[in-house]
C-alpha cells in the first residue's frame, strides 16, 4: 500500500510541477521583457517581443493569450503525468529483473 501513496504523491507533485513550470517561464519572460523596456536604448527592441508572444499563446487559445497558456500548461502537465507514470513502470520493470 505504501508503494501506491508513493505513487500517487509523486505523480501529484509531477502534474503540479510540470502545470506550473511554463505558465512561470511564460510569465517570467514577460515580466522580464517589460522591465527591459524601462530602459534607455531598448525600448524599440523590446516593443515587438511581446506582442508576438501574446499572438502565439492567442493561437493556442482561440483568441485569447490567457487561455493558449493554461492550454501549453495543462499539455505539459499530461506530458509530465505520462513520463512519471512510464519512470515508475521502468522501475518496477527492473525491480522485478534484479
Amino acid at each position: 500500500m505504501t508503494l501506491f501513496t508513493n505513487f500517487l504523491r509523486s505523480l501529484l507533485l509531477t502534474i503540479v510541477f510540470s502545470f506550473i513550470a511554463p505558465m512561470l517561464l511564460i510569465g517570467g519572460l514577460l515580466l522580464l521583457l517589460s522591465f527591459i523596456n524601462h530602459i534607455p536604448g531598448l525600448q524599440g527592441v523590446t516593443d515587438e517581443i511581446p506582442t508576438q508572444i501574446m499572438h502565439f499563446l492567442a493561437t493556442f487559445g482561440s483568441g485569447n493569450p490567457l487561455h493558449g497558456m493554461f492550454v501549453i500548461a495543462l499539455t505539459c502537465g499530461f506530458v509530465g503525468a505520462l513520463f512519471d507514470m512510464y519512470v515508475y513502470y521502468r522501475c518496477q520493470i527492473l525491480r522485478i529483473d534484479s
